[in-house]
C-alpha cells in the first residue's frame, strides 16, 4: 500500500463523516493555562470572581484573562465573551458594570471535579437609568476543574451559568 494514499483516504473519510454529521473531527488540541491554583475550590473562586466583577472598560480584558487561566469549554466561552464584549457599543455607551461576591462553592455529589457556585451580583449603568433600582440577585453556575496542563495545580475547564 502506498504511504501517500493513506492520508488522502483518511482525509476523504473525515470529509464524508463531516458531511453526514455536520462536524469535522479533529485531533485534540493541547492547551496551556497561565498557572494553576492549589485547590479546585481556589480555581473556581478565582474564576468566578473574575467573571462577576467588571466594568464596561474592563470586561473584555477580564474575559481574555479568564480564557488564559482556563482550558477547554471554559476557555472557548471566555474567548467568545471577550470577542462579543469588545464589539458591544451599548455596553460602553451605557457604562454597564457588574459587581458581586461568591457566596458558596460546593462539590456536586457523585461528580468528581464538578462544583456548584452561588454568587450575589448587582448590575449598574453609570450613563443611563437602565438598571436603576435593580436589587442584587442570586446566580448559580456549574464549574468543572481539571489538573493544570503540565501539572502545577488546578484550572477551570468548563463554566456554565445557570441563570
Amino acid at each position: 500500500r502506498d504511504l501517500h494514499s493513506f492520508p488522502t483516504r483518511r482525509s476523504s473519510d473525515l470529509v464524508a463523516q463531516a458531511q453526514r454529521t455536520h462536524e469535522y473531527p479533529s485531533p485534540p488540541v493541547r492547551q496551556h493555562a497561565l498557572g494553576g491554583f492549589a485547590t479546585p475550590a481556589l480555581a473556581v473562586a478565582a474564576f468566578a470572581n473574575g467573571y462577576i466583577n467588571w466594568t464596561a472598560a474592563t470586561v473584555t480584558g477580564r474575559m481574555r484573562g479568564l480564557a488564559a487561566l482556563s482550558v477547554g469549554q471554559a476557555r472557548s466561552a471566555m474567548n467568545l465573551a471577550a470577542a462579543q464584549t469588545a464589539q458591544d457599543y451599548e455596553l460602553r455607551r451605557s457604562g454597564v458594570a457588574n459587581s458581586g461576591t461568591v457566596e458558596a462553592i460546593a462539590p456536586v455529589r457523585a461528580q468528581a471535579g464538578h462544583y456548584a457556585v452561588v454568587t450575589r451580583e448587582l448590575t449598574t449603568a453609570s450613563h443611563n437609568d437602565a438598571y436603576r433600582g435593580l436589587r442584587p440577585s442570586w446566580h448559580v453556575a456549574l464549574a468543572t476543574v481539571t489538573p493544570a496542563p503540565g501539572g502545577g495545580g488546578w484550572v477551570v475547564s468548563a463554566w456554565q451559568p445557570e441563570n
